[in-house]
């Protein structure tokens, strides 16, 4: 694939880095991939671990995506839950995104979003109940595809979300290089 692929990781303050940073190491890989990282200002926000994180992208200037990833916050999700700014910009957003997606805690902003409805997803393990609260059909999966929704489960396996994603979009040639690149 030579096509330039957008992707938009959603970040907000109290977002877990490694929710973000595990999936973007590997979808940094394919040489034609751009990532943006998007939240209301270009301000930059603090994650629930205390890394500082500068967004790239704004929501009034965000480009078409082909991927939105929703991180997770640990409870960094729950006020982004009830922001209708966010919610919107999700709905808006998706209607033109190939994939749409979450790791960790994310699926439960996508749900919120109504972005999952008649869909399976995953999350981790200690929020399942929440996301089944939300009239989602929860599979306990490392990684889940359902249909154009791809659902991550607790933190690390964001590395495996992206890997499986790469292999959606470029092929699992350049999933396994990815792999084989970060020792993984």
């Amino acid at each position: 694939m030579t096509k330039q692929i957008n992707i938009g990781f959603l970040i907000y303050p109290d977002v877990v880095q490694l929710d973000v940073m595990g999936a973007y190491q590997v979808l940094a890989f394919p040489p034609n991939a751009t990532i943006h990282l998007i939240w209301k200002t270009l301000e930059p926000i603090k994650s629930n671990e205390g890394l500082i994180i500068t967004p790239t992208q704004t929501f009034d200037r965000c480009p078409t995506l082909d991927v939105i990833c929703v991180p997770g916050g640990g409870m960094g999700q729950v006020e982004v839950m009830q922001d209708k700014t966010v919610l919107d910009f999700l709905q808006r957003i998706s209607d033109k995104a190939q994939y749409i997606t979450s790791v960790c805690t994310g699926s439960l902003i996508l749900a919120k979003a109504n972005l999952l409805n008649g869909y399976q997803a995953t999350c981790h393990w200690a929020f399942r109940e929440h996301l089944a609260a939300l009239g989602v059909e929860i599979i306990p999966q490392r990684v889940l595809i359902d249909r154009d929704r791809l659902t991550g489960a607790g933190v690390t396996s964001g590395i495996d979300f992206g890997l499986t994603l790469v292999s959606l979009l470029w092929g699992e040639d350049m999933a396994k290089m990815a792999q084989l690149m970060m020792e993984y």
